[in-house]
């Protein structure tokens, strides 16, 4: 029986679809777990992943590497997603989500909302989040999980071997050449936390600096395949001035899924403590770069990290003071 070029180009297709569905399925290996520490109690617990099946399967499996560098690191895919978030309907989804990660609503400034997104970017209640006010403390500008490095030049970043580029980074030569040999602090938001962030420090602030790029998942399945991906994803950054800390860099690292970064702050000086801006929905970032000799990080937090772990913190807690005396 003669097979007709037809047929023949059909059967091809059809093997390429079996295959690319076989790898699909295809197992991919075990992942360690996620833990980190909380700092309050000083316990070492295992994080519980949103979406953890889909983000091991996007960067561990062939099929979802492609698909990955095809659609969900895309701008468009995340702002979609972003707008559906925004939606009444999406509202559905909140009790859901605060059952899962067992999230305590007695913090929150209102208890009822019109969108997912109106929940994500919840604000708290004024004495939710008291700030350190000590005048040479400085205060966490997020809830999350920090990774604390005293001196980046000496430090390995995330995973032996890469180090965390500054000049990459912040894409601007002059200005990473006053933190090369700096302090480094990275607070890693997952999407059940607080997603509001504020100035960790008092003093007069810069403009806002932003840097187109991708929207990778900043959560640690995605950062042990892609070490690089603070450097690649879409982010922004401000410098706010003051006289015991120097120049200190605060910039926010958006990811898959993050709708926008939104900037509330207006005016030339900030208080610490004040608010500085909200991510809308998605795990999201805050890194802090500090000059030469201008902070002394807690040393718990440094100690966790080189131990390879996390510490979970919130708004207002001190993680660091100045090495200049007032």
């Amino acid at each position: 029986m003669k097979i007709t070029k037809t047929k023949k180009s059909w059967g091809i297709i059809l093997l390429l679809f079996v295959l690319i569905a076989l790898f699909a399925i295809f197992p991919v290996p075990p992942q360690a777990p996620i833990q980190y520490y909380d700092r309050e109690t000083g316990v070492l617990n295992t994080e519980k992943v949103a979406a953890e099946k889909w983000l091991v399967w996007l960067y561990n499996n062939p099929v979802g590497e492609a698909t990955l560098w095809a659609l969900v690191k895309r701008k468009l895919v995340s702002s979609l997603y972003g707008n559906k978030m925004d939606r009444p309907s999406s509202a559905k989804k909140i009790q859901p989500f605060i059952a899962e990660f067992d999230i305590d609503r007695s913090s929150f400034q209102k208890q009822e909302f019109l969108s997912f997104n109106d929940f994500f970017t919840r604000k708290l209640k004024n004495n939710a989040r008291p700030v350190d006010s000590t005048l040479t403390s400085i205060v966490s500008p997020a809830d999350g999980k920090i990774l604390a490095y005293a001196d980046i030049s000496n430090s390995d970043f995330i995973i032996k071997g890469y180090r965390f580029d500054i000049l990459s980074f912040l894409n601007n030569a002059e200005l990473a050449k006053k933190y090369i040999d700096g302090g480094l602090v990275i607070i890693r938001l997952a999407p059940a936390d607080y997603h509001r962030f504020h100035f960790p420090i008092s003093g007069n602030v810069s403009s806002n600096t932003r840097i187109d790029g991708e929207y990778y998942s900043v959560n640690p399945l995605a950062l042990r395949k892609m070490t690089e991906i603070f450097c690649l994803n879409k982010r922004e950054f401000t410098i706010v001035t003051n006289p015991l800390f120097g120049d200190v860099v605060i910039a926010e690292v958006g990811a898959t899924m993050v709708g926008s970064i939104v900037q509330t702050h207006k005016g030339d000086f900030v208080n610490k403590g004040d608010e500085k801006g909200y991510f809308k929905f998605g795990g999201s970032t805050v890194v802090l770069l500090f000059e030469k000799n201008k902070i002394n990080i807690d040393a718990d937090l440094l100690l966790n990290t080189l131990k390879g772990h996390e510490t979970f913190v919130k708004v207002g807690e001190r993680i660091g003071v100045s090495m200049t005396r007032p």
